[in-house]
């Protein structure tokens, strides 16, 4: 079982495709997702109380299209493009949900060389965030059955995560136990804009946003997540500073009982909100073309599995107390 966990669990380790970021933005788009459609979803139907509404991050590469020129977007009916996606889907299940429901739809994501320009991601993230508008909006009306619900959303998936905590209603926001931002930064701008991101204080509000952004040092933050207005330490739950211990194996990539469990020491920055983590001796979890050495971005939610199940289990029984 352990070995079967690890295999779907490449997760987290983004691999895309080879191809140069072209300068014009006006791409061509696959075929928009069909919700209603069930191959365009993976449930995990529990019949909990509460569910998990999941954003996955970024699995796509730039790709050649039929004519040769590159494709920035993934194509949800595409088998080749669908597998990375589903192998997320299925990991941080199978990682962070325990007994409640999953539900996480494909999306017309951008490429990961999207992210090496703010002009192009601009222009490009509308699409994405449009598809899984749509994906949230039939999941309340279709799918949800009006039961409270997690959002969860990793890197690119959280940054999408936050558009729809900004679009929420009231009525949808009494039934939001919580939401986790996993590897990102929210900008002061963003917090003071929106009334439903509200922070988390500890293990137990609800109705809160969660974030966390893990680094070796502040020189290794990727570039436009060097602040966060929203951070808590995901393994003390607290805001602080005061340091915790984190005793973990490191890699997903490799069996649990093949490897040696680091002892780790996790500190929350409160200047800059970011999670500066020592003791890390994995050497597997560099980004491609976005990543920088101490960054840990590849392992955001590998590392604090336990605590991330833990805790939304926690924050769903008190909100159904």
């Amino acid at each position: 079982m352990k070995q079967l966990v690890t295999v779907i669990i490449s997760i987290l380790l983004i691999v895309p495709c080879t191809g140069q970021t072209p300068n014009n933005v006006g791409d061509s788009l696959p075929k928009s997702p069909d919700y209603a459609d069930t191959t365009q979803w993976y449930v995990s139907n529990r019949k909990a109380a509460a569910d998990v509404f999941y954003i996955i991050s970024t699995e796509t590469g730039d790709y050649p299209g039929i004519d040769g020129s590159p494709q920035h977007f993934a194509d949800t009916y595409a088998d080749s493009l669908r597998q990375p996606m589903l192998s997320e889907m299925v990991g941080v299940d199978t990682l962070i949900s325990g007994r409640l429901n999953y539900y996480s739809p494909y999306y017309r994501q951008c490429s990961l060389q999207t992210f090496l320009d703010a002009k192009t991601e601009a222009a490009r993230m509308p699409v994405a965030i449009g598809d899984v508008r749509r994906a949230f909006k039939h999941y309340l009306q279709s799918m949800n059955g009006g039961r409270p619900f997690v959002l969860a959303g990793f890197s690119q998936g959280a940054m999408i995560m936050l558009e729809l905590l900004k679009e929420m209603d009231a009525d949808t926001y009494r039934r939001m136990v919580a939401a986790y931002a996993i590897g990102i930064a929210i900008p002061r701008r963003t917090l003071d804009a929106c009334k439903y991101i509200v922070p988390a204080k500890d293990a137990d509000d609800t109705g809160v946003t969660i974030c966390y952004n893990s680094v070796r040092d502040a020189q290794a933050v990727m570039k436009g997540w060097e602040r966060s207005a929203v951070a808590i330490n995901p393994v003390n739950w607290r805001t602080d500073g005061t340091p915790a211990t984190l005793v973990t194996e490191t890699s997903p990539l490799v069996p649990v009982d093949r490897q040696k469990a680091d002892t780790m020491t996790v500190s929350l920055d409160r200047a800059t909100g970011l999670l500066f983590v020592s003791g890390f001796t994995g050497t597997d979890y560099q980004l491609p073309l976005i990543g920088r050495e101490g960054n840990y971005h590849s392992r955001e939610i590998w590392l604090y599995r336990h605590q991330l199940r833990d805790n939304m289990a926690r924050r769903v029984a008190n909100f159904l107390r």
